[in-house]
């Protein structure tokens, strides 16, 4: 009896950080593919409906003088790309999304 009411309260924990996730999963299971930095679009490698492995370069953003891959964070099928080479993008815009 005592693990079990301990159990019931981790549960919510981890549900307080699930909403950033909880977008990216409504929007028909998709998988978001964010900059870490801001910077300037200077590559596009990959277009909408390419199938991508875990750690494919999708694009190439600029930041700081030096260029950054953008890679898949797994295996699966490019459902958008929200970019164009050009582009300036801040921390967390979303560039591509993956299905």
């Amino acid at each position: 009896p005592a693990p079990a009411a301990p159990a019931p309260a981790p549960a919510p924990a981890p549900a307080a950080p699930a909403p950033a996730p909880a977008p990216a999963a409504s929007a028909a299971g998709s998988v978001p593919v964010t900059a870490p930095m801001p910077g300037k679009i200077l590559g596009v490698k990959l277009q909408a409906g390419a199938a991508v492995k875990r750690g494919q370069v999708i694009l190439i953003l600029e930041a700081m003088k030096m260029e950054n891959e953008i890679v898949a964070p797994q295996d699966g099928t490019i459902a958008s790309i929200n970019v164009a080479v050009g582009d300036m993008v801040e921390p967390g815009a979303t560039l591509a999304t993956l299905n």
